[in-house]
């Protein structure tokens, strides 16, 4: 039994087909226990955020159990399971496991470092468990993954690593535009998440004269354009269909949806303006940038330079990344220890059987060997095969929790049947039910 992740996210789909796939708890509840319906699934617990869509479950078999969760999916959001398997990503067993954690981090976000995330785990993990569809599995998982979340908000400076994205794109954009402030200008803002927000609010302290924002919910939109009039900073919304006549009258704007297509193409350009792409996958059409006095900051370029090179972020980043490598090999060794000790008891069973059979046989051959002279030979015995097991049993839990020192792994599968495989891989490449019924 392993654990096996089927998601999506901003990373991999759009945002209207995430959207399309999102939960309330009361969907929640009834997919996880249609999960746990499935023949191949014993455990399972959704994360449904408005950046990403993962089903955790344990499983007994991989293809089939992503092929029960693919169908449970497609039922439930009505989204065929073609659709579904363009967009989803597959992890399994320890990569499943790194998964969790790195989502639980926030390093998966598309805010790097942001908090918001640990809390949505937290609640799903809590929820799942109140409704009876965690078990020990995901149990241990979850509360490795919120561990490792904590000491990394805790223990590194990852949580700046957002807002220093957003700063850093806007200075960069100024730059462009050769100027130090942004008073006396105006800004269009695509989007009303935690990246747009962040630009939001950087804008108005930049000194920005007037804000116009975009998004495909203009509730959302609204409420952001109230926080930035709270913040002293003239704030409109327009209709995001709109978005190209608001472009044709604004110095700078940034765009932060994450929508899966392009949000600003060479088309909507009417004029010099400088753009900002703050999302992955790209927002903005590349194309942009040859058309006269059109500037292009991308967030690709400005990740590399935070993540790879020597600033305080970088540094939050990779110290990051080394607790989630640390945590994942305490939870990988405990759950190597966990997996070979039913084996390990049944083994010491296995020779208790055989030293009472020739213990009986003892008493049967030799029948004028008195009772305290049985229980003496009796307890000799059971001191020898506790004696000549108890070395090799200590070591296989020792070679379980390190098997990166020793090949182990074959040995164990032949001795226990353990073997254990990490997979990490995009659905869309992963063979059908149907495909695996005809080769079999």
């Amino acid at each position: 039994m392993s654990v096996l992740v089927v998601g999506m996210s901003h990373h991999s789909a759009p945002v209207t087909l995430l959207e399309q796939l999102s939960m309330d708890d009361t969907v929640q509840n009834s997919t996880t226990t249609a999960l746990i319906s499935r023949p191949s699934l014993t455990e399972a617990m959704i994360i449904s955020t408005c950046n990403r869509l993962e089903v955790y479950t344990v499983t007994n078999s991989f293809h089939s159990g992503v092929e029960d969760v693919l169908g449970v999916l497609s039922e439930v959001s009505g989204v065929p399971e073609a659709e579904l398997r363009t967009y989803l990503y597959v992890r399994y067993a320890d990569a499943a496991a790194e998964h969790m954690m790195t989502v639980a981090a926030g390093l998966d976000s598309m805010v790097v470092g942001e908090q918001q995330i640990i809390g949505q785990v937290r609640s799903s993990y809590q929820d799942a468990a109140e409704r009876g569809t965690v078990g020990p599995g995901l149990h241990s998982l979850a509360q490795s993954a919120l561990h490792a979340g904590k000491r990394v908000h805790s223990e590194t400076a990852i949580d700046d690593a957002g807002a220093s994205m957003v700063t850093l794109a806007l200075e960069q954009a100024m730059e462009l535009m050769g100027v130090d402030t942004l008073r006396g200008k105006s800004a269009l803002v695509l989007g009303a998440g935690a990246m747009a927000s962040l630009s939001a609010t950087h804008l108005g302290r930049l000194g920005v004269d007037n804000l116009v924002i975009a998004n495909r919910s203009r509730e959302r939109a609204e409420r952001l354009a109230s926080h930035s009039r709270e913040a002293g900073v003239a704030a409109e919304v327009v209709d995001f269909a709109d978005r190209a006549g608001a472009l044709a009258r604004v110095d700078i704007a940034v765009s932060a949806t994450a929508s899966g297509g392009f949000t600003i193409t060479p088309e909507d350009i009417d004029g010099p303006v400088t753009l900002a792409d703050l999302s992955l996958p790209r927002d903005i059409d590349d194309a942009v940038a040859l058309r006269p006095g059109v500037n292009l900051v991308n967030i690709e370029f400005l990740h590399k330079q935070l993540m790879e090179g020597d600033s305080a972020d970088s540094q939050a980043h990779r110290a990051a990344s080394a607790i989630v490598a640390e945590e994942l090999q305490a939870f990988s060794s405990q759950q190597r220890v966990r997996e070979v000790g039913p084996a390990v008891a049944q083994l010491r069973r296995a020779a208790n059987e055989v030293t009472e059979s020739e213990l009986e046989r003892l008493r049967s051959r030799v029948p004028t060997l008195g009772e305290e002279e049985f229980e003496a030979v009796s307890r000799t015995v059971h001191r020898v095969v506790d004696k000549l097991l108890h070395t090799p049993t200590v070591k296989i839990k020792e070679l379980a929790a390190h098997s990166e020192t020793v090949s182990v792994e074959t040995a164990l599968e032949e001795l226990f049947g353990l073997g254990r495989s990490s997979v990490a891989v995009d659905a869309s490449r992963l063979p059908t039910r149907d495909e695996i019924s005809k080769e079999t």
